[in-house]
């Protein structure tokens, strides 16, 4: 059975957020909370939303900036938190009382934040808890002390004019080409070429609101390689490790277990991240790379392990689930697969038990890239 979606405003005090909601049939045996993440919205959950059993209750929050929230600036300063506490502002208002949560990196801060809002997280190829760019090792050690190399001058112009243009062509580097090359491994698992839901993903990135407030963001020039540090302003900024640091998660007292599902094909978050500076410098797409020694590639995934791995030290529960040939969108590319985990941790919560265990050895990660780099941070 397809489930019905509906679309609403709900007023918070901190302004007007946007969800997209399936109430449960009769008794609710739990809520799923979904965030989205960078260049997307609360649409890219439609399809899982549709497929939830009738008794689980689904809400989907459009974040600041992104579908149809109130348009806000972003203060970067604060790393993720102004989403982080937006969100929270949702569960607040809707009376969400410890929903299980799907996301990313909004997701650990809010975790962070309040520890004992969720019964259990699903992490959706999240990036590092140490932001994206700028970092070397998996303590987080950024490469310069300035951040060089994240925030927003990392993204790509061309990305960010098409957005805002509306582009819906299918020309190369266009945000529909982006979509097909690098949300997903396989474009087939967006439908049919043009088809219904290809469209609405491609109108969910569309929706990003550019500019220094929002997405990429502001910038500031630097001495040391890529020439591009952090302002102060806007998305890209807020997820530079100068602003954002997660970590803190390990140590925040959250005990709700963790399941992290990632592709071993994602482009975008990996340890050799296709959007990473320091990646297209040694690939050669980016002049001037000083090479290895100083500015090596961001270890995303090995950074979230020991993160992780600390979390479970602290009496945290994590399982790595890796699927084969997979990219950076596991809900859309295996359906079927996903909502199989998801409701594994739902039956785990409602049972008071968990289905991952501490300390998960995963398999070892194939990279496959795709066909050609491409400087754009969606």
């Amino acid at each position: 059975m397809t489930r019905d979606v509906l679309r609403r405003d709900v007023p918070t005090p901190r302004g007007r957020e946007h969800v997209r909601e399936v109430a449960a049939d009769g008794d609710v045996r739990a809520t799923v909370l979904l965030v989205h993440g960078n260049c997307s919205s609360s649409a890219f959950f439609d399809p899982l939303l549709r497929a939830l059993p009738p008794d689980v209750r689904g809400v989907a929050v459009d974040l600041r900036g992104y579908g149809d929230a109130e348009v806000r600036p972003v203060d970067a300063t604060r790393g993720v938190r102004d989403y982080a506490d937006d969100v929270a502002a949702v569960v607040d208002a809707l009376d969400l009382a410890r929903p299980l949560v799907a996301g990313a990196g909004v997701v650990l801060q809010l975790a962070t934040d309040r520890p004992d809002l969720f019964d259990a997280i699903l992490l959706e190829a999240p990036m590092s808890p140490y932001g994206f760019g700028g970092t070397r090792d998996v303590g987080g050690t950024p490469l310069s002390p300035d951040f060089a190399g994240s925030g927003g001058g990392t993204a790509n112009p061309a990305f960010v004019a098409a957005l805002a243009a509306g582009d819906r062509s299918e020309d190369a580097g266009s945000p529909r080409d982006v979509l097909r090359r690098f949300y997903v491994a396989d474009p087939a698992s967006l439908g049919e070429p043009l088809g219904e839901l290809e469209e609405l993903l491609l109108d969910s990135v569309l929706s990003t609101r550019t500019g220094d407030d929002n997405y990429p963001g502001d910038r500031t020039t630097s001495d040391t390689w890529p020439g591009v540090a952090p302002g102060t302003r806007g998305m890209n900024n807020a997820i530079s490790a100068r602003y954002c640091d997660l970590s803190g998660f390990a140590t925040s007292g959250a005990t709700a277990p963790v399941l992290w599902v990632r592709g071993d094909a994602d482009a975008i978050v990996s340890d050799a991240s296709l959007f990473d500076l320091a990646q297209l410098g040694a690939l050669g797409a980016v002049p001037g790379w000083p090479g290895a020694e100083t500015h090596p590639p961001q270890p995303m995934v090995a950074q979230t392990r020991a993160v992780l791995d600390a979390y479970a030290a602290a009496g945290g529960r994590y399982r790595e689930e890796v699927r084969p040939g997979v990219g950076h969108s596991p809900h859309l590319e295996e359906p079927d697969v996903f909502l199989g985990l998801l409701l594994g941790l739902v039956d785990g919560a409602v049972a008071g038990t968990t289905t991952v265990r501490a300390g998960a050895t995963p398999p070892a990660p194939a990279q496959t890239p795709p066909s050609a780099p491409l400087e754009v941070q969606p």
